[in-house]
């Protein structure tokens, strides 16, 4: 079967005529009907009958309404988006067989298209793969900070491939530019320390906390008391007033801001070694975040206490939950940040428990977008790419 890497360019600048081509207005009024029903079928069964019944009528149709499902797919929930991917397949795979091409140009416009579902891209990706397998070579290699996870880590295991075979052919410089292009999309950690590992070995080595967008630089106040478990949902003065001249009286009697800072290399401040091992203790940390521009971010924050979050005083999230464990992104807190100067409190429960196991009192938090890609302060946008490694220097300070 003839190889559509040709297309891929036009497939960049068709988006908005596909959008036009299988907009739900363009539904043939039979297929408009069946979408409907699949789409409003819901976790608690209703409308699963009906469903059942229209998936079987679309699964008859021809490859020309492929780009309509994956229209419909952007806003059905997990269960219709179950139905329709099942359709999709079908039709496909019947296409397939029969040696008739898929609808290759919109279904590339669909998987370019980053706002549209990632289910549905990487579905529409996996078909066209089956058809033509070249097609990876050209459009992966593209999605380097693309916003689904799955393609972007393709695409940096690619680049990760390649800086190492470059470097066991002594191609040192290119190899330096292979890892580090990987740098820029890598999200998931132990994609990050394969990258760091090659880099090192070429004499480059990388700000950890930096790449992930770890906040490094923190006032503390504390410890209040949280003697039964009580002070999750007590409210202590730090939660109405924030400010770093105040004085309040705490567990121990007064208390005032401490600043504090980690050279950890994911970002982790250690409240137990480096303020005291408080038990019974909640405490608060305090950081400044400078935003260049209004915007949604996520606040990720990894910690094996109890906690409560906030963002210019407006509490967003809390769990109480001890000695869980501790992991990068273990939690994941939606924020919306406002252009300049925004005040992040954290609320932080150490509980009474005296095992080995349950001394732990420390967190890490980032700030990122959706795809988990560092966003930095202001102050920092033109230094802190994601990319930042400098050649045969220590840019991290380690423990």
């Amino acid at each position: 079967m003839s190889s559509h890497r040709g297309i891929i360019v036009y497939a960049l600048f068709c988006t908005a005529i596909f959008c036009e081509f299988a907009s739900p207005s363009g539904y043939a009024a039979e297929e408009d009907r069946l979408i409907d029903v699949i789409l409003a079928v819901d976790k608690e069964g209703k409308g699963h009958k009906d469903a059942v019944v229209a998936v079987q009528n679309l699964s008859s149709y021809d490859v020309e309404v492929l780009p309509v499902i994956l229209v419909a797919m952007n806003k059905a929930n997990p269960l219709a988006m179950n139905w329709l991917r099942g359709s999709f397949e079908t039709i496909a795979d019947r296409a397939i067989s029969r040696g008739k091409n898929l609808p290759a140009k919109e279904l590339l416009a669909y998987v370019m298209e980053t706002e549209n579902s990632s289910r549905a891209r990487r579905l529409a990706y996996e078909w066209l793969v089956v058809e033509d397998a070249e097609i990876a070579e050209t459009l992966i290699p593209q999605m380097i900070t693309d916003p689904s996870p799955e393609f972007r880590r393709e695409a940096v295991a690619r680049l990760i491939e390649s800086g190492q075979a470059l470097k066991e052919k002594n191609e040192n410089d290119p190899a330096i530019d292979a890892f580090q292009g990987a740098l820029v999309g890598a999200t998931d950690d132990d994609q990050v320390k394969a990258i760091t590992a090659g880099l090192k070995e070429l004499g480059v080595d990388v700000d950890i906390a930096n790449h992930f967008g770890f906040l490094k630089n923190w006032q503390l106040t504390g410890p209040f008391d949280n003697t039964g478990k009580k002070g999750f949902f007590a409210t202590y003065e730090p939660e109405e007033s924030a400010d770093l001249d105040k004085t309040y009286v705490g567990k121990l009697g007064e208390v005032t801001w401490t600043e504090l800072s980690t050279s950890d290399p994911y970002g982790i401040v250690d409240i137990a070694k480096q303020i005291e091992a408080y038990k019974g203790a909640v405490m608060y940390a305090r950081v400044e975040f400078d935003s260049e521009k209004d915007q949604d971010v996520e606040l990720r924050l990894g910690t094996p206490n109890a906690w409560k979050i906030w963002v210019n005083n407006e509490m967003l999230f809390g769990r109480e939950e001890y000695h869980r464990g501790m992991a990068i992104d273990q939690y994941n807190v939606p924020a919306k940040l406002t252009k300049g100067t925004n005040v992040i409190l954290l609320k932080l429960c150490q509980n009474e428990q005296s095992e080995d196991w349950a001394q732990r009192y420390q967190y890490q938090l980032r700030v990122c977008n959706a795809s988990g890609i560092a966003i930095h302060e202001a102050a920092d946008q033109d230094n802190s790419t994601s990319a930042r490694t400098t050649k045969s220097k220590t840019v991290v300070s380690q423990k």
